[in-house]
């Protein structure tokens, strides 16, 4: 089946370039000017992935993220920043993104950021051998599902990808880049905040208290890694 793509831009020669290129890419591609348009179809269609504009219309992107986030937690999403407007990415990110590409942007590399994600959403474990368990932690990686004391939390595609890390390798220190490169799927160009933003976002979803995590820990200069067993 085809990942349905849902492309929220209000400049046309922008919105019908990227549907263009994600099309010969093969996604089903469908289009939204306005973010109220973007949330109405993101309610209508079963989408896989949104790429959404910062400045529209109406309401803006980061409203529309958040909505879509809160009602549709496994969503992949990827943000459109202006040029150089750190603040954007990282409130960007902070509202949930799984990705962002600063404009002007080569459309190739959209496609190549699309694939990613439609990758790192994927269920493509073995039945057999899905299930990691650690303390109060339960990750079925077959149907991408997470859970901490027999209740299931909704992580974020990238979220569930750095647990799913974690866990499998706990104890180990982690790079940021080796985050990224084995998250992302992809040599990352761009601010290694990124990984940062996605760690305290998940901290604060599976710590008991997130401003003194125990699961994840920072190596100062370095990375994180997944507290071992005691």
């Amino acid at each position: 089946m085809r990942n349905k793509i849902l492309i929220v831009e209000d400049e046309d020669s922008i919105r019908k370039f990227v549907k263009i290129n994600l099309e010969r890419a093969g996604f089903e591609v469908i289009e939204a000017d306005t973010g109220e348009k973007g949330v109405e179809l993101a309610r209508k269609e079963n989408l896989d992935i949104v790429v959404l504009d910062i400045m529209l219309p109406g309401i803006d992107g980061f409203q529309v993220c958040k909505i879509l986030r809160d009602e549709f937690p496994s969503l992949g999403i990827i943000m459109l920043t202006a040029k150089s407007q750190d603040i954007d990415k990282i409130m960007g990110l902070e509202y949930g993104t799984d990705d962002y590409m600063t404009k002007p942007f080569n459309p190739m590399e959209l496609v190549l950021r699309v694939k990613s994600l439609a990758r790192r959403m994927e269920n493509t474990e073995d039945t057999n051998d899905s299930i990691l368990e650690f303390g109060p932690f339960k990750i079925d990686k077959y149907s991408r599902r997470f859970f901490k004391g027999g209740e299931e939390l909704d992580l974020t595609p990238t979220e569930f990808s750095i647990a799913k890390l974690f866990m499998e390798s706990p104890g180990k220190a982690f790079k940021r880049d080796e985050i990224l490169n084995t998250v992302w799927g992809y040599d990352f160009v761009g601010d290694s905040k990124i990984v940062d933003v996605n760690i305290r976002r998940l901290r604060s979803k599976i710590e008991n208290d997130p401003s003194n995590p125990y699961y994840i820990e920072t190596i100062w200069g370095m990375g994180y890694r997944w507290r071992k067993k005691d």
